[in-house]
């Protein structure tokens, strides 16, 4: 296994681009090389700022040498092509959500990952996101079961998007279900535990304008339903985002699109109320997500009102349990000031998956199979809204994990 620095190439340089660039710079092992736009004016100050060549498209970024991994930075409907090219010029690839507008076109970019042998990371941030991954292991280690609900509400805002912006256009964007929500289609798969299996929808179009808010209920292969509700119609400052999991005798409610704040309830026997209590002494490794640089301002607290539920067995969906205690438990990265660096941390951390895959040859996080699902799943999302009818998720094919 060689030591020596990765070479990163950038595909993109607008503004998306250059953040992913910043959040990635300083990683121990990896070196930026070149940045590529075809408007090589925008794409000098960004190659001036990390020392890097400046090129006028991939083409140019493959005869280099010293660039092993592509990061693909521009517009959706561009990133199949894109990774399929670096793939078969022996690169590997980091490529921004969603991997490609069809299932078809991103089964295509994971055969391709699967014939090259190189690594093929999707920049699905939530999968690095620590509170995400605290909630997962509480699972695995069966304080709170498998949610067999899950909801995410994102009113977001479109101030920033004018009537000719891409994103309104499906086209190039692929619409809100492929473009924004493959994020929470892939983060329902991972926490759920199971693949998407049916779904239907509705779309709203603003009055004279576009689609601006869709929903999309998700019947998955345990049985779990996911409903997931996305508008584009909110000011910045009037944001609001909310994801809750009903794991039976327990719920968990998330805030934040890039979460920051969960609140765990849950009702527990002795056993489960002495293991709750031990958990703010296991905070480091609850939240642990390799190349995601802690703050210091971390915190899990657990609050334990013992007997508030009497000793009587309680009963849901044909379970019946002795569960007196009631747990409420907080995990806080920093709340809703600690967004932006949450966020940044997290494609770090996403970049450092993909590095390591590099190295090793091990599955990334979110790799092909993630980017796979979450677009088919997408895709069949907007088919429904269009049919009114039920969708059958298209079968996974081809790819890697």
């Amino acid at each position: 296994m060689s030591s020596a620095p990765l070479g990163a190439g950038l595909v993109g340089c607008g503004a998306f681009g250059a953040y992913v660039l910043d959040a990635v710079a300083g990683l121990p092992g990896l070196g930026i090389r070149a940045v590529a736009d075809a408007d090589t004016h925008r794409a000098a100050p960004l190659g001036a700022r990390h020392g890097a060549a400046v090129c006028d498209g991939l083409d140019a970024l493959l005869a280099r040498a010293d660039v092993d991994v592509v990061v693909i930075a521009t517009p959706p409907h561009t990133h199949a092509d894109l990774a399929v090219r670096a793939l078969r010029g022996g690169r590997h690839v980091f490529c921004e959500k969603p991997l490609a507008l069809t299932a078809e076109d991103a089964r295509r970019v994971g055969d391709e990952a699967r014939r090259s042998g190189k690594a093929l990371a999707v920049d699905h941030v939530l999968r690095h996101n620590p509170l995400l991954r605290a909630l997962e292991r509480l699972m695995a280690e069966g304080l709170l079961e498998r949610p067999r609900r899950f909801l995410f509400e994102n009113d977001a805002a479109d101030e920033d998007l004018g009537p000719d912006h891409w994103f309104w256009d499906p086209a190039r964007s692929g619409g809100i279900f492929v473009e924004h929500g493959v994020h929470f289609f892939d983060a329902a798969e991972a926490l759920l535990g199971a693949a998407p299996a049916t779904v239907r929808a509705t779309a709203v179009r603003r009055r004279g304008g576009p689609v601006d808010m869709v929903v999309a209920d998700v019947v998955h292969e345990s049985g779990a339903l996911a409903t997931h509700l996305h508008s584009f119609t909110h000011a910045h400052r009037a944001e609001r985002q909310l994801m809750r999991l009903d794991h039976g005798f327990a719920e968990s409610v998330i805030t934040g699109w890039i979460p920051t704040r969960a609140t765990v309830t849950a009702w527990t026997d002795d056993d489960g109320a002495a293991r709750w209590e031990r958990l703010p002494l296991r905070a480091a490794e609850l939240l642990d997500v390799a190349g995601f640089e802690p703050s210091g301002d971390e915190r899990v607290t657990v609050r334990v009102e013992r007997g508030a539920g009497g000793s009587a067995p309680a009963s849901g969906r044909g379970v019946s349990r002795t569960v007196p205690h009631r747990v409420e438990a907080v995990v806080d990265l920093g709340g809703e000031a600690a967004k932006a660096r949450v966020y940044t941390q997290s494609v770090r951390a996403a970049f450092a998956d993909l590095m390591h895959s590099a190295a090793t040859g091990s599955a990334p996080v979110a790799g092909a199979a993630a980017g796979i699902s979450s677009v088919a799943v997408a895709e069949a999302a907007a088919r429904a809204a269009t049919s009114g009818t039920e969708r059958h998720v298209a079968a996974r094919q081809g790819g890697t994990p």
